[in-house]
């Protein structure tokens, strides 16, 4: 199983992509110099195995890499698992 998370920075999104397939998206909005996660889903069918925390950790590394953009963790899941991992938390503070 071949999995990558990709931007789609038109639709506002991060894709969880597993076998080119979309199993899972993180969605976005960009307001005053910040990206706000405001909702990321698993799709039913891929539930159960990781995957989430796979499109998490991928996407925050996205955001490190391509940018010096502040988070906003509005989502749940995400900010669990900025708490549940520490060396995510600096991207609060940009």
């Amino acid at each position: 199983m071949a999995s990558e998370v990709i931007h789609d920075p038109a639709m506002h999104r991060y894709e969880l992509l597993v076998d080119g397939v979309q199993a899972g998206l993180a969605d976005y909005q960009l307001r005053d110099g910040t990206i706000v996660f405001v909702h990321t889903e698993i799709d039913p069918k891929f539930r159960g195995q990781g995957l989430g925390s796979e499109l998490a950790r991928g996407t925050l590394n996205l955001v490190r890499a391509e940018s010096e953009t502040r988070v906003v963790a509005q989502c749940e899941f995400i900010d669990q698992f900025i708490t549940d991992n520490p060396e995510y938390r600096s991207l609060l503070n940009r």
